[in-house]
């Protein structure tokens, strides 16, 4: 029964040569090959965002008067929809949490080296666009914090010169944030997002499927049979589903004991709360801007510290260009100084934003 089954998949969809691929694919194996699972935590946490997504858009409805009331209903109403709104408000923060690690840990191994730019490019797009997940979807609930943490966001994107304006109006679907600005989130989240998303991870993964898992810089010194390695399937992809699981086990830990909170419904015309924040993941360049003065001589302080956020972003995009171009003595110190500063300088000012 079991070769009959294989003859018919065979038949039809001519797997085995993909099985070959996966029996004959390896995995480097040495003491930081821990980090290579958290692109594996990424993807499965993605998953969940899509599963509880799918449930959740089944009663939520946009809108002004609609928003706070139907999530209110999920988690009051719904059966377990307390629970499935709180594993996708909590999974959403980890996913952050996972992809902030794995891209540094792809810097810090050097794996955005030749042949792996486009790995690396669409990685960051990739890590961009979790970035704008979470911004569009915190509005969804249209309650008072989300409200007001939207409005000071989109108010951010103003100060750049010349496109700040209209990239505002662009996002808050007009001068202010309104329930058009809701509507539109809700269409970027669930709709547009999703499906770049989608078409740029497929991407990503078959890069990373056919130039394999980088192996680290310095076996590059070392003769062939020193290397270690153990077999993609199913050595590694058991280790990964095991990781999964004790994701998913922390997942349903914090859903459980820590349920999101829905908060008040917001009041466009209420004053904003006192110390109002956005999310951690936003909080190191919110925090930044809080020390630049208001006027660095001619120039309007916040204006700068924006513009050199985005310098900042650009060339973190660009890595494998000037790593590439940076004499070979300087090269790794370079990047592993400049790395070790930026998870200082984000950790600090998220610890001083949080306090």
């Amino acid at each position: 029964m079991k070769s009959r089954l294989s003859d018919w998949v065979q038949e039809r969809f001519h797997l085995s040569g993909l099985v070959e691929f996966a029996a004959k694919k390896k995995v480097p194996y040495f003491r930081g090959s821990f980090w290579y699972y958290f692109g594996g935590v990424s993807l499965f946490l993605f998953i969940v965002q899509v599963v509880t997504g799918i449930l959740l858009l089944m009663y939520y409805q946009p809108g002004a008067k609609t928003a706070f009331e139907s999530v209110h209903f999920i988690i009051s109403k719904v059966q377990f929809g307390w629970l499935i709104r709180s594993i996708h408000s909590w999974s959403a923060n980890l996913m952050v949490l996972s992809v902030f690690i794995h891209m540094f840990s792809v810097y810090f191994t050097k794996a955005f080296r030749r042949p792996r730019e486009l790995t690396w490019y669409s990685g960051f797009v990739l890590f961009g666009l979790v970035l704008a997940f979470g911004f569009s979807g915190y509005l969804l609930p249209w309650n008072t914090l989300s409200y007001f943490a939207t409005k000071v966001g989109t108010e951010i994107t103003a100060v750049v010169p010349v496109v700040g304006e209209p990239i505002m109006q662009l996002l808050r679907a007009g001068n202010d944030v309104t329930t058009s600005t809701l509507t539109r989130f809700f269409g970027l989240h669930v709709a547009i997002f999703p499906a770049i998303f989608t078409v740029i991870l497929s991407l990503h993964l078959l890069l990373i499927q056919v130039q394999g898992i980088s192996e680290p810089e310095s076996w590059s010194e070392y003769p062939e049979h020193k290397k270690k390695f153990i077999p993609f399937f199913p050595n590694f992809v058991l280790k990964d589903l095991l990781l999964w699981l004790i994701v998913l086990n922390v997942l349903a830990i914090l859903a459980v004991f820590y349920p999101w909170e829905l908060g008040q419904k917001a009041d466009p015309f209420a004053p904003a709360p006192a110390g109002i924040k956005p999310e951690w993941y936003f909080l190191f360049m919110y925090q930044s801007l809080k020390y630049i003065p208001a006027k660095l001589w001619l120039f309007d302080g916040e204006v700068v510290g924006v513009l050199l956020f985005g310098v900042a972003g650009l060339l973190w995009f660009l890595v494998p260009m000037w790593d590439e171009k940076t004499p070979k003595g300087l090269r790794n110190k370079l990047i592993n100084y400049a790395g070790i500063l930026a998870v200082i300088f984000i950790i600090a000012m998220t610890i001083l934003g949080v306090k």
